[in-house]
């Protein structure tokens, strides 16, 4: 142990005897209190300490004059010799064995029991190197000079996870421990100990026992992060704070062995000094020490941070290391410069979202960020506003660009003072540059511009019908280009009635026609025409420019009747005729209208009166007590109210018809009233009648020739009908060559044994037989009357006794004819002209050969 070191020692101490009352109770004096004269003592060991040597004086107040009072440690390197009396000297006998059941006996020579004792904790040092199992302390009872005694202990560490960390001699007592301790992974344990007799009897109240694992300096310090994040603005005032890292140390910290110190190893650069930063020693955190920090120098400083132990005793502890990474951020220090003290631009008159102009700055401060951000400002020189400067947020320059146009002809120049400043504001106490403003020269380039029209949609006010050639006024466009000697010149663009001309050379309108307001072409009065200007510049330019002729109505335009056409009783009644007037006028050259009969004819008056409703309407009707039904051709004079009043006389068909008593014409009122008499209309009826007729005897003749026609199928079947008929098959070929046909079966085969020996039976296309082919019978070469008929009717009857027949049509051979043929070829066969052919043998073949032997043979016809 080296010089200087201190050891504390825990002594214990046991009272063998105290005064008590006459009752047997403790006698309480509280004038005195036990104890040890010194909470703690303290002894410098030395290096080279001898065995046996003495260390230091205890002395114990027992408040009692009692006898045997005994001393112990629980550290077994030291040993006690206790005295009779109040003081002890430690001495190196050995001494560890505990007696927490000690018994004593009074005067009277009676053993009486006295309180358990609170055994001290046992204090066990971690990494033990052994050897193993190792002794720690010895419990007995004193009763083991009379009866046999069985020690346990219980708990974790013994018979409770984990497992038989210590154990106890069960006859001596001793108690062990078997393996190396480690405070971090447990800190301490709690046993119980116990004594039995041989029949498991207790003999002792359990004590407990309390075991403390010494911490050793086995842990180095552990930062959270092996890197650290942090940053600190530049320009900062010493003291500012930047971050704080963080080390554990697992070991005990209530101890050196996990007191945690940290102190900067290195700095990276060391600029502008080799100490910018320092750590608090026992928090980690990390502040600046030094002024000048300056993003624009330096942006990162990289710091190496030593975290040791044993309070930071670099010759004992144990250390660890962690890197902190110091990002210096930007504050706006650095004020926006132009590159350039002036810039000048060239813009065409007339044009906007032009570009005119870039503006350069130069900016320190981090890019992209708004301490980088250009922000212009057009100061003075623009007080129209026909420029603005935006910025690009790639390049941060000025885009000077015009928002509104500029006329050549009013600003051949501009001349603007513009400033940058950035979107944060300056840090405090940094000052705009002088840099921080420019000029901008803009000149403006004179283009051709397009004549215009002063009063564009030019409305004025005229009579219609006036004459053709009036002039109307001189609708002239002004060029703007007053610096060009131009000449305008005029044509029509839109003239949808073509009623105007326009002089090409100072633009004066006159009429080409009659204007009329009651035109198709005019819209609320109003006739609209578009006339173009062009200059003869290069490259030419044109304007156009609208006239509306507002025309005011003038009374053109007489009445018509309404309606030209109605019908009434040829007997007055409340039936009458409603008449009104249409006038394509406008008011005051309409209604009132005045409506009147002629006075010639007479018969018109004589027949027909007139009665006026109001000045729009009035009545027509019969005044005669009967008119002929028939039509009639009545004029009507309708006057209007212009100035001067214009009238017409219209014709109204009127039908005079015989009526039913609801007022109503009948039907053969509505044909008189047409203008037939009664002869006429009886005359027509009779036709109708005869031409009903015609169609009913036209309707049972068809139906009795189809009856015929149906008949005389029934003795003709279609299928057998010879004559000449169009068959649709549905499907055209190619020819043989496209069809899957078996054309083996239309030729002869080499050998018919294996035809010859089938069963009698049909032969199917779809399907090859396996038994002979059917003997039918061969047909003679001359023929004789129902031969064919009797050779299908075998063959029919063949097919359908089949049983090898499929559930559909199909294709039936009935004859195989063998490789040659009595007959000659059918080619050889030609049209006589001179020989006669007897076909009067089909009349024997029955009734289906009947239409054949009517075409070849003659027949009974002939």
């Amino acid at each position: 142990m080296p010089l200087g070191s201190r050891m504390l020692l825990l002594l214990f101490f046991c009272c063998g005897g105290s005064a008590r009352a006459p009752n047997g109770d403790l006698t309480v004096r509280p004038t005195c209190k036990p104890g040890f004269s010194e909470d703690d003592y303290t002894a410098l060991v030395s290096q080279n300490i001898m065995e046996g040597q003495k260390l230091l004086k205890v002395k114990f107040s027992g408040c009692s004059e009692s006898k045997g009072i005994q001393y112990e440690t629980d550290n077994l390197d030291f040993k006690q010799k206790g005295k009779k009396n109040t003081s002890a000297d430690l001495l190196q006998q050995p001494s560890d064995t505990l007696l927490p059941w000690r018994h004593q006996q009074n005067s009277h020579g009676l053993r009486r029991q006295k309180r358990d004792w609170v055994i001290p904790p046992i204090n066990v040092p971690e990494n033990s190197r052994g050897p193993f199992p190792q002794q720690l302390v010895r419990i007995r009872s004193d009763k083991d000079s009379e009866i046999h005694i069985r020690y346990s202990i219980t708990g974790v560490g013994a018979d409770q996870p984990p497992m038989e960390v210590f154990n106890i001699d069960p006859v001596s007592g001793r108690m062990y421990v078997t393996r190396p301790m480690d405070r971090e992974e447990r800190a301490s344990y709690h046993l119980r100990a116990h004594a039995v007799d041989m029949n498991g009897n207790k003999v002792e109240n359990p004590i407990d026992l309390y075991i403390y694992v010494i911490d050793m300096n086995d842990n180095r310090p552990e930062f959270i992060n092996q890197v650290y994040n942090g940053s600190v603005d530049e320009g900062s005032k010493p003291g500012t704070y930047v971050m704080t890292v963080t080390a554990n140390d697992a070991d005990d910290v209530t101890t050196a062995n996990g007191m945690v110190r940290y102190r900067i190893v290195t700095q990276t650069p060391q600029s502008p000094s080799q100490n910018m930063f320092t750590i608090n020693s026992e928090t980690g955190d990390i502040v600046t020490v030094a002024a000048g920090l300056d993003r624009e120098k330096v942006q990162q400083y990289t710091v190496i941070v030593q975290a040791t132990d044993m309070e930071g005793n670099l010759n004992y502890g144990l250390s660890n290391t962690a890197t902190a990474i110091i990002m210096v951020t930007d504050v706006n220090d650095n004020p926006p410069e132009f590159t350039a003290s002036t810039y000048s631009g060239e813009v065409p008159e007339n044009r906007v979202e032009v570009v005119v102009a870039n503006l350069t700055v130069m900016d320190r401060d981090q890019p992209h960020s708004p301490n980088w951000n250009a922000v212009y400002r057009i100061i003075s020189g623009d007080p129209s506003g026909h420029f603005t400067i935006r910025t690009d947020p790639v390049t941060n320059e000025g885009l000077v660009t015009v928002v509104r146009e500029v006329d050549y002809e009013m600003n051949r120049a501009f001349m603007l003072t513009v400033m940058v400043s950035n979107q944060a504001p300056l840090a405090s106490g940094i000052q705009m540059s002088f840099q921080s403003t420019a000029g901008v020269t803009i000149s403006v380039t004179d283009v051709n511009e397009p004549p215009y029209f002063p009063t564009n949609h030019k409305l004025i006010r005229l009579e219609e019908g006036v004459p053709t050639g009036t002039a109307l006024m001189t609708f002239s466009a002004v060029d703007p280009d007053r610096f060009m000697q131009q000449a305008v010149r005029y044509s029509k663009l839109s003239d949808p009635a073509n009623w105007l001309n326009i002089n090409a050379t100072n633009g004066q309108i006159t009429t080409a026609a009659i204007l009329d307001r009651e035109s198709a072409y005019i819209k609320n009065n109003v006739y609209e025409a578009t006339f173009l200007a062009a200059d003869n510049g290069i490259p030419p330019a044109s304007g156009t420019g609208t006239l509306q002729i507002y025309l005011i109505d003038i009374n053109d335009n007489a009445p018509e009747l309404q309606p030209k056409e109605a019908q009434i009783c040829e007997k007055p009644n409340l039936n009458v005729i409603n008449i009104t007037a249409a006038d394509a006028d406008i008011d005051p050259n309409i209604g009132p209208f005045v409506f009147e009969l002629p006075s010639v004819p007479s018969a018109i008056r004589k027949n027909w009166t007139i009665t006026r409703l109001n000045g729009d309407y009035a009545q027509l009707s019969l005044r005669i007590m009967y008119l002929e039904a028939g039509v009639y051709d009545v004029p009507v004079i309708v006057t209007d109210s212009g100035n001067p009043p214009l009238f017409n006389t219209s014709v109204i068909k009127v039908k005079v018809c015989p009526c039913d008593e609801n007022g109503d014409c009948t039907t053969i009122g509505a044909v008189a009233a047409a203008g037939l008499g009664t002869g006429a209309i009886i005359a027509i009826l009779i036709c109708i009648i005869i031409l009903l007729t015609m169609v009913l005897l036209f309707v049972v003749w068809m139906k009795r020739r189809e009856k015929e026609r149906h008949t005389k199928q029934l003795l003709i079947d279609p299928e057998d009908d010879v004559r000449d008929n169009i068959l649709k098959y549905d499907e055209e070929g190619g020819g043989e060559e496209d069809q899957d046909y078996d054309l083996s079966q239309l030729q002869q085969p080499e050998s018919m044994d294996h035809v010859l020996n089938k069963a009698n039976g049909v032969r199917r296309v779809d399907e090859r037989p396996v038994v002979a082919e059917p003997q039918y019978p061969i047909r003679p070469v001359i023929p004789h009357p129902g031969d064919i008929g009797d050779f299908i009717n075998e063959g029919l009857r063949a097919a359908d006794n089949d049983p090898t027949a499929p559930p559909y049509d199909s294709l039936l051979v009935f004859d195989y004819e063998g490789s040659g043929s009595t007959a000659g070829s059918v080619s050889s066969l030609n049209s006589s002209s001179s020989g006669d052919q007897d076909y009067d043998y089909l009349n024997d073949w029955g009734p289906r050969f009947k239409k054949l032997a009517d075409m070849y043979g003659g027949g009974e016809d002939d």
